[in-house]
């Protein structure tokens, strides 16, 4: 009855053994997981069958991969007060070099 919707591509995977009958929306959908999708008893949509189907989007449920997996999250600073001595520990430098003496003496360790 619902639709899993999701701007990307379905992948197959191998640690799921046994797939369910279910109903995708997706941009895309590898060969593989079509193919299980379909034997499971599920079925593939694009899009424009998605919205033939489901014109406002009433029983779909939006996926999205994880928010902060980006690379530019690991340079922000923690959700703590500006006078808290671990505002910036483990937040990561932007630095034009990874050496030894590029911000990895005092302020970034204890010692």
């Amino acid at each position: 009855d619902k639709v899993a919707v999701l701007v990307g591509t379905v992948t197959n995977d191998v640690r799921l053994l046994e797939v369910p009958a279910l109903k995708i929306c997706a941009l895309r959908f590898t060969e593989q997981a079509r193919a299980r999708i379909v034997k499971a008893g599920g079925e593939c949509l694009t899009f424009d069958q998605l919205a033939l189907q489901a014109p406002k989007g009433s029983n779909c449920v939006l996926l999205r991969g994880p928010k902060n997996a980006r690379e530019a999250v690991a340079h922000f600073g923690h959700n703590t007060s500006a006078n808290n001595p671990h505002t910036h520990c483990n937040v990561k430098p932007y630095v034009r070099s990874k050496g030894r003496k590029f911000e990895k003496a005092r302020g970034r360790r204890r010692s």
